[in-house]
């Protein structure tokens, strides 16, 4: 009996203890969770919430021991023994139950790189890069492209993605080019809040949501020369307008994490910029959720290692990721706050956003893998979307009639990235720089042209052209090979000699060639074009390279237009729809279909655009149709209503009065200049 009663006061005890901690009680609101839960912290325990360390930095009892907030797997950390998703499943339970088990049991948020696709993961969906997801411009697709990668990233336990990039590039050399939608902010309105939603959906909770990340904040894209890590020379206005504005569909929707850039605005690097991080992100945009440097952000800055971390979390920096130098961040912080260099409240104030993200996220109550998932991993239905995107992201840049291909023809393959299906992929897959060969699961663009033509045709491959006589038609798939940040940086974008080599080989078997073009950026094709019958921008297509064979054989048709200007030469480089001076090799919005024009509008607007794109309203995007439009980038078949006139007062009849007039359309503005 006695010892029944003491049971019993045991029960009654912990029930009671369990529900005086208000932070662990689902019931509780987020904020009275939080205030609760930050109350019983430890300065030492505070600073650990606000430490990233990489997971190859840390031993398991390192997370408990130091109640550390977070762990990313940088691009080259892989799960052991064969780096699959139940590999790394049982890695993050593995580190997520010792933060559970320590005092307070607060989960570690674990971050990755999946950018296009869980890519760090061998037999994961790789899909497009952003480059070729703009040139679709379908928010439907990338919504829904959120929600797989989410599912595949949730499988393994990871809860946060280092993505979406929002940046918007505006010079070709930058080796991060592909990591953006388009040189316009406007498409990345369209396509980045659609995309957080996919990733979290509408309020970061259930076990197949993911925290997503919008970067780099702010103007990475717009760096002097292209230069990665390089300065911004902008007004605040310009940065407003073009770099910021990129983010404003992500905030709506309410994007968990906002990273910030290497790069620097007028010569201040963004890591120490209060101005940008704490006036404008956090007080003007009223950002709530935490906000995180960049892989070693901090040491960018000037000054000794204290200096840098003052200088950071004082700008408004919340979570740090020092992945191999946590331990100096704990106690570089710890003795900067017991001097007076940072306050308390400032501390309060990162630690408050991370906990609330991860309450949001429903952490305390799930904080393990659902291995239920694990079977979705690359699974036939999630390749098929990335088929599906594949598809729409290719632009068709001319065709004098060869395209589409006949499937029971004699068809003759060339090129490096024909079969090579790290090439398609790009960086970001598998390792930080990626690379050529067979690295991952998946359909190459040759197996796909196979695969299509199976036995009613022939199918033969030559990598360096040889052989293509006698064939009814070449397909040359050339391009790039894998880079990532900087060493994709390049002063010189024209194709590779064994590119030009192999184009010359199969010009010289006098048979039509269609042109392939696998790349993180336009590159330099005015000298060759002329001797291609059809020139494709396949972008970096993923792991699903059926995806083009689907469209080149006429299954589906072209539907993708330029999200980029694609320059004449190097010396035109930058150039950028609505420059005053604007004539590239083809136009921002350019794309044919197998009925030869650019897919946009069917008849003339009068009056006002209407739904021209079909998505059911009258919006910004019917508006850039018909500012094309109006510069002839539809043909002249067209009547227009009204001429445009020099709205703008700058002299010319441009595309920027093209723009004005089709936001007049549309109650953007309600006046001109």
């Amino acid at each position: 009996m006695k010892k029944n009663i003491i049971s019993i006061l045991y029960l009654l005890f912990s029930v009671t203890f369990l529900f005086s901690q208000v932070y662990k009680d689902p019931n509780a609101s987020i904020e009275e969770r939080v205030n609760d839960l930050l109350s019983r912290m430890t300065l030492r325990q505070k600073i650990g919430q606000m430490t990233q360390a990489e997971k190859n930095a840390l031993d398991p009892g390192d997370v408990g021991n130091n109640c550390i907030g977070s762990i990313l797997s940088g691009a080259d950390s892989e799960a052991e023994p064969n780096n699959i998703a139940s590999d790394w499943a049982d890695m993050y339970d593995e580190f997520q139950r010792e933060a559970m088990n320590a005092s307070l049991g607060i989960p570690v948020i674990y971050g990755v790189d999946a950018i296009h696709g869980f890519g760090n993961v061998n037999g994961a969906t790789v899909f497009p890069h952003n480059i070729g997801l703009g040139a679709a411009r379908d928010p439907d697709l990338l919504e829904e492209i959120g929600r797989i990668v989410a599912r595949e990233v949730a499988a393994t336990g990871v809860d946060m993605t280092f993505g979406p990039c929002l940046t918007v590039p505006r010079n070709e050399r930058w080796g991060r080019t592909y990591e953006g939608f388009g040189e316009d902010p406007e498409i990345h309105r369209l396509l980045g809040g659609r995309y957080v939603t996919g990733f979290q959906g509408q309020d970061l909770s259930g076990g197949e949501r993911i925290c997503a990340t919008a970067k780099h904040w702010v103007g990475d894209g717009g760096t002097t020369n292209g230069k990665d890590r390089g300065d911004t020379q902008a007004t605040e206005q310009e940065l407003r307008d073009i770099h910021m504005a990129a983010y404003e569909s992500a905030f709506s929707a309410g994007v968990g994490s906002v990273m910030i850039s290497y790069s620097s605005w007028n010569s201040q690097k963004c890591h120490g910029s209060g101005r940008l991080i704490t006036d404008i992100l956090k007080n003007e945009k009223g950002f709530d959720g935490f906000v995180i440097s960049d892989y070693n952000g901090i040491m960018e800055l000037s000054g000794s290692y204290s200096d840098q971390v003052r200088a950071a979390v004082n700008a408004g920096i919340d979570l740090f990721m020092e992945p191999f130098n946590w331990q100096s961040f704990m106690s570089t912080l710890e003795s900067l706050v017991a001097n007076g260099q940072v306050s308390e409240s400032r501390i309060d104030d990162a630690v408050r956003r991370i906990l609330r993200i991860k309450f949001r996220m429903g952490l305390f109550e799930h904080p393990y893998a659902d291995r239920s998932l694990l079977a979705s991993v690359g699974s036939t239905s999630h390749r098929a979307v990335a088929r599906e995107a594949v598809r729409k992201s290719l632009v068709l840049l001319k065709n004098d009639g060869v395209l589409p291909l006949s499937k029971s023809g004699s068809v003759f393959v060339a090129g490096k990235n024909a079969d090579d299906i790290g090439n398609q992929c790009g960086g970001w897959t598998i390792s930080w720089q990626g690379s050529s060969g067979n690295i991952t699961e998946g359909t190459t663009i040759l197996q796909g042209i196979r695969n299509t033509i199976g036995s009613s045709g022939k199918v033969t491959f030559s990598r360096n052209g040889s052989g293509a006589q006698g064939h009814d038609v070449a397909v040359v798939v050339i391009g790039e090979t894998p880079y990532a940040e900087s060493r994709g940086d390049s002063n010189d974008l024209s194709l590779a000699s064994e590119d030009i080599s192999v184009l010359n080989t199969v010009s010289n078997a006098g048979i039509p060639m269609v042109v392939v073009l696998v790349s993180g950026r336009p590159m330099l094709v005015t000298g060759q074009i002329g001797n291609w019958n059809a020139f494709v921008a396949a972008w970096l297509p993923g792991s699903e390279g059926m995806g083009v064979a689907d469209v080149l054989f006429g299954d589906y048709d072209f539907s993708g237009r330029l999200a980029f200007t694609w320059p004449r030469d190097m010396g035109q480089i930058p150039v950028n729809v609505g420059d005053a001076v604007y004539d590239p090799l083809f136009a921002y919005g350019e794309g044919l279909s197998y009925g030869g024009t650019t897919p946009g509008p069917t008849s003339a607007p009068s009056g006002q655009p209407g739904d021209v794109n079909e998505n059911g309203t009258i919006d910004i995007v019917d508006a850039l149709l018909v500012a094309q439009y109006y510069v002839g980038l539809f043909p002249a078949a067209y009547t227009a209503p009204e001429s445009i006139g020099d709205v703008n007062g700058n002299g010319n009849v441009d595309i920027v009065d093209a723009l004005l007039i089709a936001q007049f359309y549309v109650g953007i503005i309600t006046g001109f200049p």
